[in-house]
């Protein structure tokens, strides 16, 4: 489990709506990378990736963009030691 990172992401913008979760989860589980996602009351979309370090960020970079209905104003990444996160949901 060497080199594995957990990333806690928090997306503004028109992310909700637009597939973003569904997106998310798929490019997710393209990139092998462990996780859930899910919206927020307040309009943003809460993230956590957790894997190797290079497909870690490659999600949080993928997050900028989103899904292509989505508009990303704004991506916010804080950084945590893993907690062993097994596949990747969608949170409700």
């Amino acid at each position: 489990m060497t080199d594995r990172t957990r990333a806690h992401v928090f997306v503004s913008g028109t992310v909700q709506g637009v597939y973003y979760r569904a997106n998310t989860r798929d490019t997710a589980q393209e990139n092998d990378v462990d996780g859930w996602v899910k919206n927020l009351e307040d309009g943003r979309v809460e993230a956590v990736f957790e894997g190797p370090d290079d497909a870690v960020e490659a999600m949080v970079e993928w997050c900028h963009t989103g899904s292509p209905a989505a508009e990303v104003d704004d991506v916010t990444v804080e950084y945590e030691e893993p907690r062993d996160e097994d596949g990747f949901e969608i949170r409700y």
